[in-house]
């Protein structure tokens, strides 16, 4: 597709032509025969891309519940599931929705079930449900994690918390198989076993058995709960520590479906260099890479000092014009580095509001529910420059035409009627499409 004129054409624009876009050839049909010279409409309906974004936000509108009320703890709401505070429930979702196709739903251990044999089950399908019935893929993060992990495990013997998160996983991808595709089976285990800001069960267990063992038991788990889904294995650790664990459970024999990076950039954009240095370094394993909690700020940035993100608590931390218009612009560019790599399938932004996580200015969103210029500057990307709109072409005398697409599901309008096509693979391709 051709680069926009109103803006500078960036290195990676070949290369994102080159791994997500295909030069196709449509051939349409008419009962069977070939619709020669004719006007048909082909327009694109989905991203074969997953582009992402938690939908915390949107548990309450999907249950038909009022609005969570912000608490003193930015971002918490006592009960719940981790969902941010959202005031402008409709025009959010409408905001989300033309901008994402994908949504990661919190599975957060000790808010799903804080009281031992009650999950909150009902309220997180739902959910699911309202996604996928918006033709949404859908995430479950995460099945195991030391932080937000339930605080009745820490009563058990290691023997019965390794039991209780078997069985915590098996439940959870059984109720839930069909609407959740995808889960990040383990989160940030190359902490795991020495993390001690506070006790927790799933700490406790990883320092008895390791993590490599720790990592087979949840995968293997999760691989016989639902053969179908796709298991991920995610991390902030970006160090070769990361390297060495993921390199210890593949030899292990342990089957990972795709690698979940997280870039939460609270201290400062990483920059294109950074980015794609960290995703080659991944990609040697031969597997799809996720980017899997994005942020990026429009306030000031957080100190560099500050080793856990966590332990930055302050008051108040606004957005402001100079860092929307900053937010904006590195938005853009690390979405044009993300998909400049073919060994990148998705990326999910940590919430669409500000008010979320740590409080920060992170969203796409302001708290008053207006889009900041990043919002209107990824949704360029997403549904102008990488996207097909309704496009009038006039078949040639085989009833074919050609055009060059992203990745994606289409659809073909001629004579009253409509067929769907699929551009699964880059580089050339021919497909047909019977009316």
């Amino acid at each position: 597709m051709a680069s926009r004129p109103d803006r500078p054409v960036s290195v990676s624009d070949p290369l994102i032509r080159r791994h997500r876009t295909a030069d196709t050839a449509l051939t349409v049909t008419l009962d069977g025969v070939p619709l020669a010279g004719q006007e048909v409409v082909v327009r694109q309906r989905n991203h074969k891309f997953l582009f992402g974004c938690i939908g915390f936000d949107f548990i309450p509108l999907a249950n038909g519940e009022p609005p969570q009320v912000a608490q003193a703890v930015p971002g918490e709401v006592p009960g719940s599931l981790g969902e941010a505070p959202a005031v402008h429930d409709e025009h959010l979702a409408d905001l989300w929705f033309d901008l994402f196709n994908f949504a990661t739903l919190p599975f957060y251990w000790g808010r799903f079930e804080p009281v031992r044999g009650r999950p909150d089950t009902e309220r997180l399908l739902r959910t699911a449900r309202w996604f996928a019935d918006r033709g949404c893929a859908v995430k479950g993060h995460p099945l195991a994690w030391h932080t937000v992990s339930a605080e009745w495990l820490k009563d058990l013997s290691n023997e019965e918390i390794a039991r209780v998160q078997v069985d915590r996983i098996r439940r959870e991808m059984t109720d839930f198989a069909g609407l959740v595709g995808m889960w990040d089976v383990v989160n940030e285990v190359v902490i795991m076993p020495i993390f001690d800001k506070y006790d927790n069960g799933i700490s406790r267990l990883c320092r008895e058995i390791g993590r490599i063992p720790m990592v087979r038991m949840v995968f293997d788990a999760a691989r016989e709960a639902d053969p179908h889904a796709t298991l991920l294995l995610n991390d902030f650790d970006m160090s070769s520590a990361y390297e060495c664990l993921i390199e210890g459970v593949l030899e292990a024999g342990v089957k990972i479906d795709a690698l979940g990076l997280q870039s939460h950039m609270h201290q400062g954009y990483w920059g294109e260099e950074k980015t794609l240095g960290i995703i080659d370094r991944f990609a040697r394993y031969g597997l799809p890479i996720h980017f899997t909690e994005t942020t990026i700020l429009s306030g000031h940035i957080m100190p560099a000092e500050i080793e856990d993100l966590n332990d930055y608590q302050i008051p108040e931390w606004p957005t402001t014009p100079e860092g929307e218009a900053r937010q904006a612009d590195e938005i853009v560019r690390h979405y044009r580095t993300l998909l400049s790599h073919p060994s990148v399938e998705a990326t999910t932004y940590w919430g669409i509001s500000d008010g979320g996580w740590l409080g920060a200015p992170g969203g796409l969103v302001r708290v008053d529910g207006t889009p900041k210029p990043s919002y209107d500057a990824l949704r360029s990307l997403v549904k102008d420059e990488w996207w097909l709109a309704p496009t009038t072409m006039v078949t040639d005398a085989d009833g074919t035409v050609r055009f060059n697409g992203f990745l994606g599901e289409y659809e073909v309008s001629a004579a009253g009627r409509t067929a769907v096509f699929r551009l699964d693979e880059a580089g050339e391709a021919a497909v047909g499409a019977a009316l």
